[in-house]
């Protein structure tokens, strides 16, 4: 048996926000990061809250990929104030602190319910609606995926108003992670009917919506509909897993600090071919493996060529390629220029091996060896 469930409200479109102003809770802690306050972008959060009747506090002391040290900070915070409810503003680092420091201030005082109100500023990450929280050990350089329904929030407000200044550099980066998530999903071993169909609407979305966001910041139906597009993938991801796209960028991010959603579109080319078994030289054959056939549904639902099942995964490849050339993401790590090849060489095993552990490992469509991710990470310098 399978189940299907959605445990998140989600409020989006025009003034969404105004939500704010009906919550059953008098008592708010908003937990974000340095530039929302310093911003005044804050008072989009704060206002309908006054207007409802809130009080609230503020923590602000989010950094980029939580580190351990920032959520026990959040959970002091959240144990003097006591709050009826936790509104997280915020990319995908401030939504995940959120969930870690809730769970983790509960389980030190479990006086109350306390909810989460997800409102995301970044249109990438889809953890608004997801179980799943990341925490950085910056000193040992690891990852740690929490999984659990408890983390997921009770509500989610999509207003594409909070994406209106996103530049473009992290327009294109958070992009291609709402992209990277709808595809790893869908091709995922633990996809099903429900998932594929969320997937694809993302996919499709960011095929007519992306590059139109990144071009004009200020063009705000493209920005509501990467919003959305980055829920609906969020949505199938967390039902059907992701797979070593993800497992190795987590790696990327906590051994070298490129973006996550940056090294996800850098490696998506490469990982279609390893788990496709499709790479330029290839000709047609008898059989593909499974995940061929749904490499070339993304590639119909993306309007590209499909005369055969190795065109169709040559031309999924060439548009991933095209938009990261299109949007500056680099197609290489040497493109970078910021990391020495002793220093990425040096820790390709050791990351080929925390990849290997990593939880989005299992649900890959093709069962990868170390030395395969090794070769992937190799390719990549390249």
């Amino acid at each position: 048996m399978q189940t299907f469930e959605m445990r998140t409200a989600i409020h989006f479109g025009e003034n969404s926000l105004n939500r704010l102003k009906e919550i059953p809770y008098k008592r708010v802690l908003i937990i974000t990061d340095p530039y929302v306050v310093e911003s005044n972008m804050i008072d989009l959060i704060t206002e309908p809250l006054k207007k409802g009747g809130k009080e609230y506090d503020l923590f602000f002391d989010v950094v980029p990929d939580a580190p351990i040290d920032k959520i026990a900070a959040g959970v002091r915070k959240f144990l003097e104030y006591q709050p009826e409810a936790v509104v997280a503003v915020g990319g995908g680092s401030a939504i995940d602190s959120s969930k870690a420091i809730r769970e983790f201030a509960l389980k030190i005082n479990p006086y109350a319910e306390v909810s989460l109100i997800a409102v995301p500023t970044t249109s990438g990450t889809g953890s608004e609606v997801t179980s799943f929280a990341v925490v950085n050990d910056i000193y040992n350089h690891v990852k740690y995926p929490l999984v659990s329904d408890r983390l997921t929030a009770e509500e989610a407000i999509l207003d594409a108003e909070l994406v209106r200044s996103v530049p473009p550099a992290v327009t294109a980066d958070t992009g291609m992670d709402v992209f990277t998530h709808a595809v790893e999903s869908y091709v995922s071993t633990a996809h099903n009917e429900f998932s594929a169909a969320l997937a694809e609407k993302s996919i499709e979305i960011c095929g007519v919506f992306l590059l139109r966001a990144y071009l004009d910041g200020n063009d705000m139906h493209a920005r509501q509909k990467m919003h959305v597009a980055s829920c609906l993938a969020g949505l199938s991801f967390n039902t059907a897993g992701l797979g070593i796209t993800h497992s190795m960028a987590h790696q990327l991010g906590a051994v070298f600090h490129i973006p996550h959603g940056r090294a996800n579109a850098m490696l998506l080319p490469h990982i279609v071919e390893y788990n496709s078994g499709i790479d330029k030289y290839s000709k047609s054959q008898k059989e593909y493996p499974p995940a061929v056939k749904r490499y070339s549904n993304i590639a119909h639902v993306l309007g590209l060529s499909n005369y055969n099942k190795v065109m169709s995964v040559h031309s999924l490849v060439n548009w991933i390629q095209f938009m990261q050339k299109e949007m500056g993401i680099p197609m290489t790590i040497r493109e970078m220029r910021t990391i020495a090849p002793e220093d990425y060489f040096g820790a390709v095993d050791r990351m080929a091996e925390a990849a290997l552990n990593d939880a989005c490992t299992a649900t890959n469509p093709k069962t990868p060896t170390k030395q395969d991710i090794m070769r992937i990470y190799t390719r990549l310098w390249e």
